[in-house]
């Protein structure tokens, strides 16, 4: 768009779509130009944007994070993950921080038993819905089944530009035999 042409999307559409997703204002205003004010497409669009982001970070270095506990209201159920990020400043930030927090409990509510699909030892031969039960990136999200935790994870790496890995997790059960 030239600087001489005036964007006809409301502050109020970007407002609200930026609340929804958490993108930077240019992300918001540009995704709903292209989509013509379709919010759904301009969801899309930013869905697809923070793909493409997620993708450019993917070897980058990630020795900074945080180790996250969720523990169940009874006391008998927990999990612990670690998530890694490039810089101690983003592992600072809320976002991440709500992240780590949400994957603690996605680990204890699902018992999810690999990270990602390649993670599934090759003699096991799984289904595309046993994948889904079994390996946390392609579970649904428990807040919001819509998402799965590896969506969660691509806007989490859009949102703060660096790369983002769930590097491990344990869930602890009482009376669980060891």
């Amino acid at each position: 768009m030239s600087p001489v042409m005036k964007s006809n999307i409301s502050l109020e559409a970007i407002k609200a779509l930026r609340e929804k997703t958490s993108a930077s204002l240019n992300d918001v205003r540009n995704a709903l130009e292209a989509s013509g004010g379709n919010e759904a497409k301009a969801l899309e669009h930013l869905r697809q944007r923070g793909a493409q982001i997620a993708e450019k970070r993917q070897g980058r270095k990630t020795s900074q994070g945080r180790v996250e506990s969720y523990v169940h209201h009874n006391g008998r159920l927990g999990a612990l993950v670690e998530v890694n990020c490039e810089t101690d400043f983003v592992a600072r930030t809320p976002e991440f921080l709500q992240f780590c927090r949400e994957v603690a409990m996605q680990v204890a509510a699902m018992s999810p038993r690999y990270i990602r699909a390649e993670d599934v030892p090759s003699d096991r031969r799984l289904s595309p819905e046993e994948i889904k039960d079994v390996c946390l990136l392609e579970q649904p999200f428990v807040k919001d089944p819509k998402a799965t935790v590896h969506d969660l994870l691509k806007a989490l790496i859009a949102k703060t530009g660096e790369n983002v890995v769930i590097r491990r997790f344990v869930t602890f059960t009482l009376g669980e035999p060891v």
